[in-house]
């Protein structure tokens, strides 16, 4: 889990969408990286079980897998905003 959370884009995508589920479209925008790229990070997420993926018509919505994870992230990101104060 923890080496799937190690590259920024990655984490970055687990960040928004833990705020709201999204497709990979959203997910390009918010984070301003390229499709085929985010396509790339979702797919490890998925593989790490960090992330689920629902069709919607054409396109996948992805969420986090479970809250068990938004917790680890939200208290990684306290601790290291904390460790900059």
């Amino acid at each position: 889990m923890f080496k799937a959370l190690a590259n920024p884009l990655r984490l970055r995508i687990l960040v928004e969408l833990m705020s709201s589920p999204q497709c990979v479209h959203d997910l390009t925008m918010a984070t301003e990286a390229s499709q085929p790229l985010v396509s790339q990070h979702l797919r490890v997420l998925r593989q790490a079980r960090l992330v689920s993926g629902q069709k919607v018509g054409r396109e996948t919505v992805y969420s986090v897998a479970d809250d068990h994870i938004a917790h680890i992230v939200r208290d990684a990101l306290t601790h290291i905003s904390e460790e900059q104060k």
